[in-house]
């Protein structure tokens, strides 16, 4: 479980270095930033090649999942400071 975030990043960034090239961009570049940003960075991807429904699918998605895990973080903070 703790390897999770470092193993999908090391997924979409190989995905995206062999997948790079197909479309003309650049392999290093794209995964650098799949590593980095993750499915955020597939998401724009797939949306710059012309896959743009799967790409905002997975942006938004991706988006809102950041989004509930910060609000469900600052709720802890929150409910822990006034115990």
């Amino acid at each position: 479980m703790e390897y999770s975030n470092f193993l999908l990043g090391l997924i979409i960034a190989i995905y995206l270095a062999i997948d790079a090239p197909k479309h003309h961009k650049r392999p290093w570049l794209w995964a650098i930033l799949g590593f980095i940003f993750g499915p955020i960075a597939l998401g724009i991807y797939l949306i710059q090649t012309n896959r743009k429904v799967l790409g905002w699918i997975i942006t938004i998605l991706s988006i809102l999942i950041y989004i509930i895990f910060f609000i469900i973080v600052i709720l802890g903070i929150l409910f822990a400071s006034l115990l």
